[in-house]
């Protein structure tokens, strides 16, 4: 079986070697070769900024599979929730690929946020604490430590989504950061960094900006705990969000925000994504 770490992608080439450190590390782990590849946009990256190494999205790292008669795939996504990505636009793919090379096995592994309760230990129980929260909760305490801010408000920010599922894992997140957290921190809210247009979409809401535009929120140190796996336009240093937090600050000069670090490179995703190997798999 041939085994994929597949992310949505990026025309940010750190996005893309944080893809392959983590399959790579991911191989390490399991004694497995896992092998990265995006649904799109990486292959568009100069391979002068990616070591001299090409990327390879997904539908051509499977068809010259195919073309060698390999027929078994696991899909291991580098995703928090159930994105169209790989729910919608994936499938579509596959098929294409069946109508030309013949049916073919492939499996994905459970989305990150699908994550079952951790057993007991001194810092997690089995009252809804996560490891990924728990992952979420070491980022916001790197940034009280650097600070040395005491009970901030923390936002925790994804990307945003057309999809209700991805918007119910950020909030179920952003509840169970609050339980790690505790006396820590005063308040924890969730929050999205963009939105479409409509009321169908409202569930994106609060977006950050808006957030740090209400009372509470825009005075006082906010740390902004990013819901995001890999660097690039939206979550680095000069990233949309930093933008964001950057322009508030100046429409209120008693607002202080730090963001934290990234969920993809901390060191327990490795721990994080073996589990998902380990979870039971959906058939595509």
């Amino acid at each position: 079986m041939q085994y994929l770490l597949v992310d949505n992608g990026s025309l940010r080439p750190e996005s893309v070697l944080n893809l392959r450190r983590v399959a790579r590390e991911l191989g390490l782990a399991t004694g497995l070769e896992i092998l990265p590849a995006s649904l799109l946009h990486s292959s568009k990256v100069p391979a002068d900024q990616l070591e001299a190494e090409p990327a390879v999205n997904l539908e051509r790292r499977l068809r010259w599979s195919l073309e060698s008669d390999l027929r078994e795939f696991c899909v291991i996504p580098f995703f928090f929730g159930p994105t169209g990505a790989i729910i919608d636009y994936l499938p579509q793919r596959l098929a294409s690929l069946r109508r030309r090379f013949g049916e073919f096995h492939l499996e994905r592994t459970p989305f990150l946020g699908e994550e079952a309760p951790v057993c007991q230990t001194s810092q997690t129980s089995q009252t809804g604490r996560t490891r990924l929260a728990s992952i979420l909760a070491e980022r916001v305490g790197e940034v009280l430590a650097d600070t040395g801010w005491q009970r901030p408000r923390v936002a925790l920010v994804d990307h945003g989504s057309p999809l209700p599922e991805v918007a119910a894992v950020r909030d179920r997140l952003a509840g169970e950061l609050g339980k790690v957290l505790g006396e820590r921190v005063s308040a924890v809210a969730a929050s999205s960094m963009e939105r479409r247009e409509g009321e169908a979409y409202a569930f994106n809401e609060p977006l950050l900006e808006n957030l740090l535009e209400t009372e509470g929120w825009s005075a006082g140190e906010v740390v902004v705990s990013l819901l995001f796996l890999s660097p690039g336009r939206h979550a680095g240093p000069e990233g949309d969000i930093a933008g964001i937090c950057k322009r508030a600050r100046e429409r209120h000069p008693g607002l202080r925000t730090r963001m934290t670090g990234l969920v993809g490179n901390h060191p327990a995703i490795i721990r994080l994504l073996q589990r998902r190997l380990e979870m039971p798999r959906e058939v595509l």
